[in-house]
Parts: C-alpha cells; sequence; structure tokens
C-alpha cells in the first residue's frame, strides 16, 4: 500500500484514478441519458404511470438475482476486466434500444428487456466499481477519492438527463446512438488502468463465503444502520419515477423539462460535493447522516405541494444535497469498516440494498400513483422518510453517535 509520505497531493496527479474518473463518469451519463429517454419513451407510448413503475422494477429484479454473485466474482476476479465486461454489456443494451427506436419496432416489452439487460450490467458494475475504488488510490487520499467518485454520479445525473432530453426530441435514436459509444469509451478507459493493489488470494466457494457479506453486515451495527437508514428512506421518498408526468401533465414543459427535473437533484449534489472533495467530514459523522435523510424527506414533501416548476427544481435540487451527504457518509463507512478480502461481498450487499431502495422505490412510487394520485404519492414518500429517521435514532444509536471516520469513534 502507498504510504500517506508518498501519496500524490492531488487525485488528478494520480492516473489510475483519472482512467478510473473518466471511465466511470463515460458510464455514469450513458446509463442516466438512457434512464431519461426510455421514461419518456415509455410514458409517450403507453401513458401509464404504473408502467414507469415498471421500469425500475425491470432494473432490480437482476440485482437481485445476480448482485451476490458480482460481490464474489469482485472478491475472487479481475476487478478490471469484470468492469469491462459490465459496460459492455450496458453498451449491447443501448445499441438495441437504439435500433428498435429507428426501425419503428420499440414497444413497451422492448424496452423492459432492454432495461432488464441494462440492470444486469449495473448490478455488476456498481459492486465492482466499488470494491475496485481502495486498490486506485493511495489510502492518504481515499476520503476524497470518496467524495470525488461521487461527483461523478452527479456530474452526470446533470449532464445525462439534460444531454439526453434535448437530443431526445431532435431524435430518440441518436440518444442511444451516444450512448453505445459512451459504454465503449468507458471499456477503453479501463483497458489502461493498472491497480496499485490486488487481491492476493481467492475465498473458497462455499456457503458460508458466498453469504459473507450479508453476516459482515448483519453484525456491524454501523454499517447495518447506516444501510438500513438509507435504504428505507430512498424508498419511500424517491418521486424520480414519477417526474414524467410532473413534466408532461403538470407543468407541460416537454422532454428538456423532463431533463432538467432530472438534473436539479444532481445539481444540488454537485455544491455539497464540491465542499466535501476540498473539505471532508470530521465531526458529528453519525449526527449529519441523520439530518440529511431528514432533509430530503421535508426536500420531498416541498415538492410533492408545490405547483411551480422553479420550486419544484429547488426542492429537488435540496432533496439532491441532502442526499449526496448522505451518500459520501454512506460509502465511506462501508469501505473503512471493511476488510479489503470482503469488500467485494460487502459491496455487493450495499449495491443491492441502494438498487432495491431506488428501483422499488420507483415502483412503490408508480404504483401508489396509479392507486392515489400524483401528489399524495410524492406526499406519503416525504412524511415516511421522516419516520424513518425518528426510527433508525431509535433503532442504532451506535451510528448516531459516531463522531467521526476513523474507526467509528
Amino acid at each position: 500500500m502507498t504510504s500517506p509520505e508518498s501519496a500524490p497531493a492531488s487525485l488528478l496527479q494520480h492516473r489510475p484514478f483519472v482512467l478510473y474518473w473518466n471511465a466511470r463518469i463515460s458510464s455514469a451519463i450513458a446509463f442516466q441519458m438512457v434512464g431519461v429517454s426510455v421514461a419518456w419513451q415509455m410514458y409517450t407510448i403507453t401513458g401509464s404511470a404504473f408502467d414507469l413503475g415498471l421500469v425500475g422494477l425491470a432494473q432490480f429484479l437482476p440485482a437481485t438475482v445476480l448482485i451476490l454473485v458480482a460481490g464474489q466474482l469482485a472478491d475472487r476476479y479481475d476487478r478490471r476486466l469484470i468492469l469491462q465486461l459490465c459496460q459492455g454489456v450496458e453498451g449491447a443494451a443501448a445499441a438495441a434500444l437504439a435500433y428498435g427506436t429507428f426501425t419503428g419496432t420499440i414497444t413497451k416489452e422492448f424496452i423492459l428487456v432492454a432495461v432488464f439487460c441494462l440492470g444486469a450490467g449495473r448490478a455488476f458494475e456498481a459492486t465492482t466499481s466499488q470494491a475496485l475504488l481502495p486498490a486506485v488510490v493511495p489510502a492518504g487520499l481515499f476520503p476524497r477519492a470518496v467524495a470525488a467518485s461521487s461527483v461523478t454520479t452527479q456530474v452526470a445525473t446533470i449532464s445525462g438527463p439534460a444531454i439526453g432530453g434535448l437530443l431526445y426530441a431532435v431524435s430518440p435514436t441518436l440518444v442511444y446512438a451516444i450512448c453505445t459509444v459512451l459504454f465503449l469509451c468507458a471499456t477503453l478507459q479501463l483497458a489502461f488502468l493498472r491497480p496499485e493493489r490486488v487481491a492476493s488470494t481467492r475465498p473458497p466457494l462455499t456457503f458460508a463465503t458466498f453469504f459473507a457479506g450479508l453476516s459482515y453486515i448483519r453484525q456491524n451495527r454501523i454499517l447495518l444502520g447506516v444501510i438500513m437508514l438509507d435504504l428505507f428512506a430512498v424508498l419511500l421518498g424517491g418521486a424520480t419515477a414519477l417526474l414524467p408526468i410532473y413534466a408532461k401533465d403538470v407543468f407541460q414543459v416537454g422532454p428538456w423539462g423532463l431533463g432538467l427535473l432530472r438534473s436539479a437533484p444532481a445539481i444540488g449534489a454537485l455544491i455539497s460535493l464540491a465542499v466535501l472533495t476540498r473539505a471532508p467530514l470530521q465531526e458529528r459523522i453519525g449526527r449529519i447522516e441523520f439530518t440529511a435523510v431528514a432533509v430530503f424527506g421535508v426536500a420531498t414533501i416541498v415538492f410533492g405541494l408545490s405547483g411551480s416548476f422553479w420550486v419544484s427544481m429547488l426542492a429537488l435540487a435540496v432533496l439532491g444535497s441532502a442526499d449526496s451527504v448522505s451518500v459520501v457518509i454512506r460509502m465511506t463507512l462501508v469501505q473503512i469498516e471493511t476488510p479489503d478480502d470482503l469488500r467485494g461481498r460487502v459491496s455487493a450487499v450495499n449495491s443491492l440494498f441502494v438498487s432495491m431502495s431506488n428501483q422499488i422505490g420507483d415502483f412503490r412510487a408508480g404504483t401508489v400513483a396509479a392507486w392515489l394520485g400524483t401528489t399524495p404519492a410524492v406526499l406519503v414518500g416525504g412524511i415516511g422518510t421522516l419516520v424513518v429517521v425518528a426510527a433508525c435514532i431509535r433503532a442504532f444509536p451506535e451510528l448516531y453517535r459516531i463522531e467521526s471516520f476513523r474507526n467509528g469513534k
């Protein structure tokens, strides 16, 4: 491991991280562009809030089946190669969407199958990417690397939907074609990446080792608490799946407006992450985590009650800012609290819960909106998030009392 004394002063001076960062942002932008295009295309074809929820469910289903396998593979084989294969699968799914749209054969079922394939690739990519990060930066730069890595997601979430929405108005086929190229660019970046540290042993493949990530998290109250808090808060509070309804029926702003709404949370997140990259969190980590999730819930309620496009944009920006703080804390705790030989499997469980909260949260939002209406679905989610915060403070006092990232103390 590179000593803190020999670590470069800046992440940008560290070539392995730059290649990792470039590959991640290319893939993330492509995924976000596909996401906004698929959502608009599905709602245009079916006009159903429930079908928008099905898009989220189709992404989640492969994660439930494959993500623990992904963690096992990430601890046994070349993580860089696994990432390249994942991005190849996602690129093939984007190419299929381009073909279906260009030929006019695109249907609801076609979209769901393509999204399922994207979800499968994403299940492996998210797990392996998290496990690879500690191997591409010196230990002294790791907290900054977590924040900078999160920046890539937010930059992609800002630019991806905005670019995708604008290009969709020109040509849906063009959006999917560009996404295919971006996934290819990500695989090429990783071809030049040489990790500083490679796992020297492979754990034996047994029932116990397969579920070792779950067992470790269950025994570690800090990890269990931070993952459960994120899971139920986002599962209840997520409203992303309903944004096409707001863009088309409430605000009547079209696909470009949908792109802006999808980008707003990432704009807020990027501001927070820019601060955290330069000034990492050092004190009252647990209290900040719970406060951030509570702000997420309040911002969701404001969004649900707002009848103004720009007020809703501001609420979504605050929501994204709070969520990004929570993500940095969770990701740092997961990596710091986990031994290297378990990082793949623990990251797999973490990714499973992230996928569950996002995709099942989208399905929940779409289903409740179909039953009760769009605004009640958002309000129920925001209020539910605040209830989760109160319950988790009581259930996981160890997490609430964390003062710093140094060994969870």
